[in-house]
């Protein structure tokens, strides 16, 4: 027994001697990095017992600490900051999809405040407020050298009343005024409408409202659409959403996939990483989907798109996303106050980081600029087809064609007004009328299959077998 403890007590003191040797360097280290904190915090109050004595005015003291903490949070990336009273309260007002305003999303770049997407149906938007516009003076008074939250202060105002706001653009040689009447931004987070027999689900923002709102308006359009066998496919419209709550992007993902990864997070310590799975359920019911994009597209909207795209649940089309790859959480530090904090970064299903990178389209389609008037009325017009002798039926004494019923003639007639509609979009929405085009090509394709028949198929070999195993 007496050996036991010997030996015990041996382990013990050499367990001691090592803890020793190893831990003096480390507790200094730690010993002196707290001092060092200890004296920047000396440093700061010095500072701040200055100001109140000696500066030319008096200051308010509350406000010179959050200025000073907001400072602090800016420092470190564009979308940490402190949110007083009012600014928090602001936050969730928005959240809860109604707030007064011009109806922007901003950020900062470079000192310059960055318009990151106009809403839908907003005084700015009806303006004509582009994504990736700046906004360098708000009526005559410049935004330089102020942070985004003293910018977006200069911007709010009663609803009703006017501001000027002069926009810098790229491709307009001068930068340019808009005059804009502010209003109460009632967000309408989910519009849907039928193209041809293709549902467009047009998505604004992620807030509280988003998902319920997206299985209502979903299940109205598919309705009156004549029921999903009636559907060809679903364009997902993400263009110009600026992102919002992570758990409704996490929903809307959610609601096309079948199962698998949707998102995944990372931040500073493996204990604060998440991940989230698709639960089985397709509200599309498997038809073809795509997903618009473009550089307004943000955030929340990145993580939709990245999670259908990786899953190859749809084709993506538009121009290149924000690139926001970042998450906040709002931490509240008083009973009125937080600070919105980046904690983590978040990662598609396969993997990617799209933090100032984006989300690259499948097919890259650019909205053509409309013309100025100007140009459009002294340039070349368009080459249109005569009026006259434009068809052989209008030919004098063409020959009937007999071999067709009244239904098969009701049908072509229908079939041809679809596709005028979808040539008239192309002047309205370009890139929406490409993604209508896709579906009605990859419903085309399905029909063509199942319409083959069997004996003309080729046949699935053993080889063909194994690599759709694989893939599934």
């Amino acid at each position: 027994m007496k050996h036991y403890l010997l030996a015990g007590a041996i382990g013990t003191l050499a367990g001691a001697v090592v803890a020793t040797q190893f831990a003096g360097p480390l507790v200094a280290q730690e010993t002196g990095r707290n001092a060092s904190v200890y004296e920047q915090l000396d440093l700061f109050g010095n500072v701040f017992d200055k100001i109140r004595s000696d500066y030319v005015e008096q200051v308010d003291d509350k406000k010179l600490i959050e200025a000073a903490i907001n400072g602090m949070l800016t420092s470190l990336d564009p979308h940490s900051s402190f949110l007083s009273a009012k600014d928090y309260e602001d936050m969730q007002t928005q959240t809860r999809g109604s707030f007064g305003g011009l109806g922007i999303e901003v950020g900062q770049e470079d000192g310059l405040v960055k318009v990151i997407s106009p809403i839908d149906d907003t005084p700015a938007a009806e303006a004509g407020v582009k994504a990736g516009d700046f906004i360098t003076h708000v009526n005559g008074e410049s935004l330089m050298g102020l942070n985004l939250d003293e910018a977006v202060e200069k911007m709010r105002g009663p609803v009703g009343s006017e501001i000027k706001i002069t926009i810098l653009r790229e491709g307009e040689k001068e930068p340019f005024d808009l005059t804009i009447t502010r209003d109460v931004i009632k967000l309408t987070v989910v519009k849907t409408r039928i193209e041809g027999h293709a549902v467009v689900l047009r998505v604004t923002t992620f807030n509280d409202e988003t998902m319920d709102t997206l299985r209502t308006e979903m299940a109205k359009a598919i309705k009156d659409a004549g029921g999903i066998d009636k559907v060809t496919g679903f364009v997902l419209d993400l263009r110009n959403n600026p992102g919002g709550l992570l758990n409704q992007a996490i929903d809307v993902s959610d609601a096309f996939l079948d199962k698998g990864e949707i998102v995944s997070t990372r931040g500073r310590t493996p204990g604060e990483s998440e991940r989230w799975n698709a639960k089985p359920g397709d509200l599309a019911e498997g038809k073809p989907m795509v997903a618009l994009i473009n550089g307004g597209s943000a955030s929340a909207s990145e993580i939709v798109t990245g999670a259908l795209q990786d899953h190859r649940r749809a084709i993506v089309v538009g121009t290149k996303s924000f690139g926001k790859g970042s998450v906040q959480t709002v931490m509240p530090v008083t009973a009125e106050s937080a600070i919105r904090l980046t904690t983590a970064r978040y990662y598609t299903p396969s993997g990617r980081s799209i933090q100032s990178l984006g989300i690259q389209p499948d097919i890259i389609v650019e909205q053509p600029t409309p013309k100025p008037e100007e140009e459009a009325e002294n340039g070349d017009k368009p080459r249109t087809e005569s009026k006259f002798l434009s068809s052989e039926a209008d030919l004098r004494g063409a020959l009937n064609n007999d071999s067709i019923s009244d239904e098969e003639r009701k049908q072509i007639e229908e079939e041809a007004k679809e596709v005028e509609a979808t040539a008239k979009l192309r002047e309205e929405d370009y890139q929406l009328a490409y993604a209508v085009d896709i579906l009605k090509g990859l419903s085309a394709m399905d029909y063509n299959a199942k319409t083959v028949p069997e004996a003309a198929k080729p046949a699935n070999t053993g080889e063909d077998a194994a690599q759709g195993a694989q893939t599934q």
